[in-house]
């Protein structure tokens, strides 16, 4: 069974990028945008909790979709 190397990247990419996005907003709502870095700004140059912050994690889906993508088109080439 082949995957589809778009939808598979798209729906990681998206999961990750929204969930960043909103999850960032979700702190800052609740007040607990004010503490210690935390581990998502080590590997995202420039997220932190904040409004840009949250731009900057969203676009972290770009990231997943190229990794996803990457894996599935090792998968098929495996399972062939």
């Amino acid at each position: 069974m082949k995957l589809n190397t778009k939808a598979f990247g798209l729906t990681f990419g998206l999961l990750w990028g929204f969930g960043l996005f909103f999850g960032t907003w979700w702190m800052i709502i609740i007040g607990k945008a004010l503490g210690a870095p935390t581990l998502i700004s080590k590997c995202y140059i420039g997220y932190s909790i904040t409004p840009i912050g949250s731009l900057v994690g969203w676009f972290g889906l770009f990231r997943w979709f190229n990794r996803r993508r990457n894996f599935c088109l090792l998968y098929n080439k495996l399972s062939s």
